[in-house]
């Protein structure tokens, strides 16, 4: 079966790689993936498989084996980021500032690869696999979380999920695992800093147009950020006790402040990201961040407004499959190449799954030095060596049928 997967993985290539330039050259941004949606169906048209939709762009297909058995998914993202391409290549996108900077454009067409692979196979292994093409990773509240609660895990309900990433640091022709909590929790924070504004020269005085004392939000804005840097990220030797011995990141990536040289503005709007390997103490931090906040603007005269959304949760790769599939990815690429990966701090929505089901979320390996391939991910200049796509597929048509048995 293995060198079978290997075979129609290589004839494959060809169509598949067409699959990917045609997606990278049209991106849609979240939620809004319909001719990408459409051009995923009329590719399942083509296989003969039959496939519904689900949250308007989903598509949700389910392949059947000989027999009846087991039953898992395989997953692919299908969105775009809000990124403008600069990359010199035939399939650049066409729309204007969106691209696939963050490679699914390769899932999905690896999983399109791998569904073809499994149904021309189908009669060599038992089961059923549910495959799903799904919208909005990249933005709250998750494409996830809406399948999920329109029945994307019923009818039928898988026992497993797995899904794969590219992974540009690392080269083509490698694989990367991790067991147990492996991305983290991520929440979206809102923060609006009130003063009072006017001109800058009388900054601390009793104005003589107002007769009010300007209170500069920049000024209270900044002792916040200090004061959170201090409380979250910044390791001191003190008696205090830290909140929490997990990894956190709090940062701030966005300020708005509508002033001038000689204009202190009436408000500055702040945008930023609390990332936590602790789901325990996710409120606790929400509680000391309006806590840092609520003083210090209390201590200038000034107010605010703020607003903390709660994202993707922590993703937990399942103990006893991650060690089943990385022993088969090891079976198919060898075990040379295939590695451990450490926990990192970016969030996935594939996370809301892996919280109902035993999950698997691997990184395929993307980069090739040789080549100049080396780009980040959510850069305008990311690109894959598009021979991953041949590994891709077969590497996850296989570990679907190694899941199964």
């Amino acid at each position: 079966m293995l060198d079978k997967i290997k075979s129609l993985a290589s004839t494959n290539f060809e169509t598949v790689l067409g699959y990917r330039r045609h997606i990278h050259a049209n991106p849609e941004l979240s939620y809004k993936e319909n001719n990408t949606a459409d051009f995923i169906a009329s590719v399942l048209d083509n296989f003969g498989i039959s496939y519904a939709r689900m949250a308007n762009t989903g598509v949700i297909a389910v392949l059947n084996g000989k027999n009846a058995g087991k039953t898992i998914a395989l997953r692919a993202d299908i969105d775009a980021l809000p990124i403008e391409e600069k990359n010199d290549i035939p399939y650049k996108s066409k729309n204007i500032g969106v691209m696939h900077a963050c490679g699914h454009d390769v899932h999905t067409s690896s999983l399109l690869g791998a569904a073809k692979i499994l149904k021309e196979l189908s009669n060599e292994w038992n089961g059923t696999i549910k495959l799903i093409f799904q919208p909005g990773e990249e933005k709250l509240p998750g494409g996830a979380s809406i399948l999920i609660k329109e029945g994307v895990l019923e009818n039928p309900a898988p026992e497993s999920i797995i899904a794969q990433h590219v992974f540009p640091s690392m080269e083509t022709g490698k694989a990367g695992f991790a067991s147990g909590s492996y991305m983290a929790a991520c929440d979206e924070i809102y923060l609006t800093v009130k003063g009072k504004g006017g001109h800058a020269a009388l900054s601390g005085q009793l104005s003589v147009d107002s007769g009010q004392t300007i209170i500069s939000p920049l000024l209270i804005t900044a002792e916040i950020l200090l004061e959170l840097d201090k409380a979250f990220m910044r390791k001191v030797t003190t008696d205090q006790m830290p909140l929490t011995t997990s990894p956190v990141v709090l940062a701030f990536g966005k300020m708005t402040a509508n002033g001038a040289t000689n204009v202190i503005p009436n408000e500055v709007k702040l945008e930023g990201t609390y990332r936590t390997m602790d789901e325990n103490s996710r409120d606790e931090a929400h509680k000391t961040i309006t806590d840092i906040v609520a003083t210090i603007a209390k201590k200038w005269g000034g107010d605010y407004e703020l607003k903390i959304d709660k994202g993707y949760p922590v993703l937990v790769n399942n103990e006893e499959l991650t060690v089943k599939i990385k022993a088969a990815a090891e079976e198919y690429l060898g075990k040379e190449n295939v590695v451990a990966l450490e926990p990192r701090m970016t969030s996935e929505d594939f996370a809301f799954y892996s919280h109902l089901k035993p999950c698997c979320f691997y990184r395929l390996g993307t980069g090739n030095i040789a080549k100049g391939i080396t780009s980040g991910l959510h850069t305008p200049t990311f690109n894959v060596d598009e021979k991953s796509l041949e590994i891709g597929m077969g590497l996850m048509a296989w570990l679907a049928v190694c899941e199964l048995k």
